[in-house]
């Protein structure tokens, strides 16, 4: 292919690769075969039939991968057995107090001795008491696993795509295991490193980012490390980045020409463009895998493996034309990587400045003019794809991004990497170096966490679909073209859908009820016209992860939700309340109530019974609150919703044993939305329950595959027999209930099934 081609052919192979990951299914492979042999006779023909060619090359070529990606993971028969894998710990494992995560490729499975397909990572828990973990170690484990799976919630993450991009088989925890003979990889000695730098900085944090910038180590940063680099957008530059490797390479090049500086001679022996390409693109090799070959930095790798090929072989690397052939190299290397933000944001934030950016000035300032309106293009171009992958931005994320890029790629990245070389050549000589690196990076997060604190540092967007995202992205490409552009301010109007999407709020006297998916836990949402109620919030872990940070404020912000008015925790349990600390931090004047106020972490007023608020039409009441003598799940604050149409019982892990008081109390009225007691447990859901309520829709609130087997198959057996329509976050995901005032409640998005995809089988 001819670089002069390379971008028509570039775009056209994304297109195709793109168009694939919105099918569900996928073709079958004898179709790709088809279509890929289609695709090579069009080529020889030439002309503008080659173009589609591309296109349809890149519909065959993501298929034939994305579907061998889906084929390579565990059996859906196989979930929940206990299965033997023998393999080799990659990257570095994740210690805490309480357990040890880690990924282990496979290279060896079985069933009860029977051998089993198996091969790819595996992602695998250890509780309770792991040993130490060594990266590079290798183990025969016995694993109880499953197919990958994640949560689906409004603005949140998908873990089921994550894990088709990076190769993940399967998950589990592990039951049984036994250390085999260790043996050598990248990874034992990017932890070597690691431990080296651990060893010689003593603030945490400083280690962290040090430890970052040398071998990609991220392990040591907290929630709050993580929020201030969101804040100030430059979560990019946390661990080896593209623009890192890229920094690699350029050293390569001038250490290439001081050795020519120096020896005069060479140049008679080897040109000197072919010999720095070697060293540029050896170095970023290096630097690569120090980084453990993450997907940024072998997608930055290629890109410069495409510049030094066109430098050696005499050719002048021309600005978009060498961006596209790189496209066209990464994408037929991997077509998975489009499901990543990375490639977006690399790819689309070079060919933003290739295209926008024009400097005039030279010297200092032509150096300052290109520096800043670089920042400045980035952050404007970049902002639809990052609210589209992320939910949020920093409006402070330009200026922290002016500082911090030059500061960190320019001053404290090669202190860094001087420190990684002196700690094989030298170690003693390597203290003052990563010192001094520490120091520089203290003074750098100084910075940050003060900028943090601005206002529009976190900034949210509500709904953020796609066509908004691609007008916004046209208008950011019309605004910053170079001067001469006619009428370039047009290009502002095109972000207006995006920053001004229209809100679908409820009548009066009617109102939403989101259950979301949080796994083997409970969070349900009501929001009437003006006003919001939480009430429970999933779960917290030992390791600190947290549903009410990872899931239910993720959803609450891609809704639009500004202002809570009503914070509720049925009881203490952690599956309910776990994640009421998070929210109740996000939204600092929220009125908080619980079933059992004194044993949460925070201050929260008891819920009394008869108790009511008022809201556009709806009221919200409690409806019962449990005795003291009564057990936790018992003492749930059970509150109603009833509006003009229709009402929503949220009964949170009460028991059969206290049903009949709940009845008791319950008035006649519309139709009832029933939030299933305890997930669905054995001991909750009485016939004679669900007959005095008589729903006409019921929610299980369940995580897959659940240790507790909830709901019970008698639970829905009764429900069933009761002719009652039932739902489950396990299988739905996040539930949307709308229940307007001129009519029934009705089910209007089921997020699972909203957001169907290939990889979802």
């Amino acid at each position: 292919m001819r670089q002069e081609g390379a971008a028509p052919a570039g775009v056209m192979l994304l297109s195709g690769v793109l168009a694939t990951q919105w099918l569900n299914p996928l073709p079958p492979r004898w179709m790709c075969l088809v279509l890929m042999a289609v695709a090579g006779g069009a080529m020889l023909r030439g002309g503008r039939v080659r173009l589609l060619a591309w296109c349809l090359l890149g519909m065959a070529w993501a298929s034939l991968r994305g579907g061998s990606a889906m084929d390579a993971r565990l059996p859906r028969e196989l979930e929940g057995q206990d299965i033997q894998l023998s393999g080799q710990l990659i990257d570095l494992p994740k210690v805490g107090p309480d357990s040890a995560g880690f990924l282990l490729r496979v290279d060896g499975a079985s069933v009860a001795g029977t051998p089993l397909d198996l091969h790819g990572r595996v992602r695998v828990n250890w509780y309770n008491g792991a040993p130490p973990l060594r990266a590079c170690s290798r183990w025969q484990l016995t694993v109880r696993a499953k197919r990958p799976r994640g949560l689906l919630n409004p603005g949140g993450g998908d873990a089921e795509r994550s894990a088709l991009e990076r190769g993940v088989v399967a998950s589990g925890y592990v039951r049984d295991a036994a250390e085999q003979a260790a043996s050598w990889c990248i990874d034992s000695a990017r932890e070597r490193i690691s431990r080296g730098i651990a060893e010689r900085i003593a603030v945490p944090r400083d280690t962290a980012f040090v430890q970052a910038l040398a071998v990609g180590d991220t392990r040591g940063f907290s929630n709050r490390d993580w929020d201030v680099a969101r804040a100030n957008g430059i979560s990019h530059l946390i661990a080896i980045s593209g623009f890192h490797v890229g920094v690699a390479a350029s050293f390569g090049v001038w250490l290439a020409r001081l050795l020519y500086l120096c020896l005069p001679t060479l140049a008679l022996r080897l040109p000197r463009p072919q010999l720095e390409a070697g060293v540029a693109l050896l170095l970023a090799a290096v630097y690569s895998a120090l980084a453990g070959f993450g997907l940024a930095t072998v997608r930055s790798l290629l890109m410069i493996a495409v510049v030094a090929w066109a430098r050696c072989l005499r050719r002048q690397p021309a600005g978009l034309q060498s961006l596209a052939l790189a496209l066209v190299v990464v994408l037929v290397f991997d077509p998975l990587c489009v499901l990543s933000a990375g490639f977006w944001l690399s790819f689309a934030g070079v060919a933003f400045l290739m295209l926008c950016l024009v400097v005039r000035a030279r010297g200092l300032r032509g150096f300052l003019h290109e520096l800043t309106m670089a920042q400045l293009a980035m952050s404007l171009a970049l902002l639809p794809l990052t609210l589209w992958f992320f939910g949020q931005a920093s409006l402070v994320g330009g200026l922290a991004n002016l500082v911090a890029v030059p500061f960190v790629s320019l001053v404290i990245v090669p202190c860094t990497l001087m420190g990684v070389l002196l700690l094989g050549l030298c170690p003693p000589a390597a203290t003052p170096v990563l010192w001094c690196a520490g120091k520089l990076v203290h003074l750098q997060w100084w910075l940050l966490d003060l900028m943090a604190g601005w206002p529009g540092a976190h900034w949210y967007l509500p709904d953020v679909r796609l066509v908004p995202v691609v007008l916004a992205m046209i208008g950011a490409t019309w605004l910053l073209m170079p001067r001469g552009v006619p009428a370039r301010w047009l290009g502002g109007l095109l972000f207006l859908p995006l920053l001004f999407p229209p809100r679908n709020l409820p009548l009066h006297g009617g109102f939403q009820l989101w259950m979301l998916d949080v796994g083997q836990g409970l969070s349900v949402l009501v929001r009437t016209r003006h006003h919001a109620l939480l009430y429970d919030a999933g779960a917290r872990y030992p390791s600190e992860f947290d549903l009410g940070e990872a899931a239910v404020l993720p959803s609450m912000r891609a809704l639009g939700l500004g202002r809570l008015d009503l914070l509720v925790a049925s009881h203490a349990d952690n599956d309910h309340a776990g994640g009421i600390p998070a929210v109740a931090a996000a939204y600092p004047d929220a009125e908080r109530r619980s079933g059992e106020p004194e044993r949460l972490p925070l201050p929260m007023a008891a819920c009394a019974e008869g108790q009511s608020w008022q809201w556009d039409g709806v009221t919200v009441q409690v409806l019962r609150v449990g005795a003291r003598t009564e057990s936790g799940n018992d003492r749930s604050c059970v509150i109603l919703v009833e509006g003009v149409g229709g009402r929503a019982l949220l009964t949170g892990d009460i028991s059969s044993r206290v049903e009949p008081a709940v009845v008791a109390s319950l008035p006649p009225g519309p139709p009832l939305v029933l939030t299933v007691p305890h997930h669905g447990s054995r001991s909750s859901s009485s016939a004679a329950f669900i007959a005095a309520t008589d729903p006409v829709l019921a929610l299980f609130s369940a995580g897959w595959r659940n240790r507790f087997r909830h709901p019970h198959p008698l639970v829905v057996e009764r429900y069933e027999k009761a002719g009652v329509a039932w739902l489950n976050t396990a299988t739905a995901g996040a539930i949307q209930v709308d229940v307007p005032p001129d009519g029934p409640p009705r089910v209007v998005a089921r997020w699972r099934q909203r957001q169907s995809r290939y990889w979802r089988e």
